[in-house]
C-alpha cells in the first residue's frame, strides 16, 4: 500500500523547503493561527484562531494516524503528541501573552 496523498504532500513540502518536519509543524501552526486571525478579523487574544490551529493540528494527526495504521498496522501516538505540541506551541504562547496583556506591552517597547 502506498502513502496517502496527505503523506505524499508532506514529504514533498519537506523536500521543497529543506526544513525538518518539526520545523514545518512550528511554521504551519503559526501560519494557521495568523490566517485565522486575519481572515476572521480577530485579535491575538481571541481563542478562535487558537482553536483553528488546534483543529488543523488534530486533523493532521488523525490523517497521520490513519496512514500509519493502514501502512504499518500500528500508530506511534507519542510522535503524534510531539507533532501536535510542536504545532500549537507558539500560537498558544502568543495567545496567552496577548490575553494577559503582556504581548501588547512587549510590542510597544
Amino acid at each position: 500500500m502506498e502513502p496517502s496523498l496527505f503523506q505524499a504532500g508532506k514529504l514533498a513540502l519537506v523536500d521543497l523547503t529543506g526544513l525538518s518536519r518539526d520545523s514545518l509543524h512550528l511554521h504551519i501552526g503559526l501560519l494557521v493561527w495568523l490566517l485565522a486571525m486575519l481572515l476572521g478579523r480577530r485579535p491575538p487574544r481571541s481563542l478562535l484562531p487558537l482553536a483553528m490551529a488546534a483543529l488543523a493540528a488534530t486533523a493532521g494527526e488523525l490523517l497521520d494516524r490513519h496512514n500509519a495504521l493502514s501502512l504499518l498496522g500500528h500508530w506511534h501516538w507519542q510522535a503524534s503528541l510531539h507533532d501536535w505540541v510542536n504545532t500549537l506551541l507558539w500560537p498558544s504562547l502568543l495567545c496567552l501573552l496577548a490575553r494577559s496583556g503582556r504581548l501588547d506591552t512587549a510590542l510597544r517597547t
